[in-house]
């Protein structure tokens, strides 16, 4: 069973629904007087659950797009950002809403935010499932945060060790003799 390899749940669904129906709330208010409607960009693929379940409740017009990018290898971050897959709409002149599942070391994101900058997103807001500031390695911070955790290894609701657990429905510890 999957759940045998985790230690505590952190985070269940209710909270992450509950945390899901605010984001959209504050997305739509600043969204309100543009003409186009927003710019979601999904960081595959561990944001897909939380992009999916975010989109459920905001009730204006949204374009999604996804951008796979990342520089973790097992549970250890490489230093080097790779982007695999690229988006397919424009964001010249647009502001870009990220939507990231976790905040860690924050280099994958900082290199994401800058390409965007420089293709010309007029703006680039982060919003965040997950912020974990004691992992940090890198100046940047999300503008949505929906919780900030300690520095434990977490899986579920798209978050992965070596592409298992991301389809927990909570966000858990994993045990450490896991991937240790």
């Amino acid at each position: 069973m999957i759940d045998s390899g985790i230690e505590k749940v952190l985070i269940n669904f209710s909270q992450i629904q509950s945390c899901c129906e605010k984001m959209a709330k504050t997305i739509e208010s600043y969204s309100v007087d543009t003409k186009e409607a927003p710019l979601l960009v999904g960081l595959l693929k561990g944001s897909v659950p939380f992009m999916a379940e975010l989109i459920k409740h905001i009730t204006i017009p949204v374009e999604i797009d996804f951008l796979s990018a990342h520089s973790y290898e097992g549970i250890q971050s490489s230093g080097k950002v790779k982007i695999d897959k690229d988006l397919d709409i424009s964001c010249l002149n647009r502001t870009v809403w990220i939507i990231e599942d976790i905040i860690d070391t924050g280099r994958t994101l900082l290199e994401v935010k800058q390409m965007l900058l420089e293709r010309g997103a007029q703006d680039v807001v982060i919003v965040t499932l997950l912020d974990k500031p004691e992992g940090r390695k890198v100046q940047i911070e999300a503008d949505h945060v929906g919780f900030t955790i300690p520095n434990a290894f977490v899986v579920g609701f798209g978050l992965d060790y070596n592409e298992k657990y991301r389809n927990l429905p909570y966000i858990g510890v994993l045990k450490p003799e896991v991937y240790l």
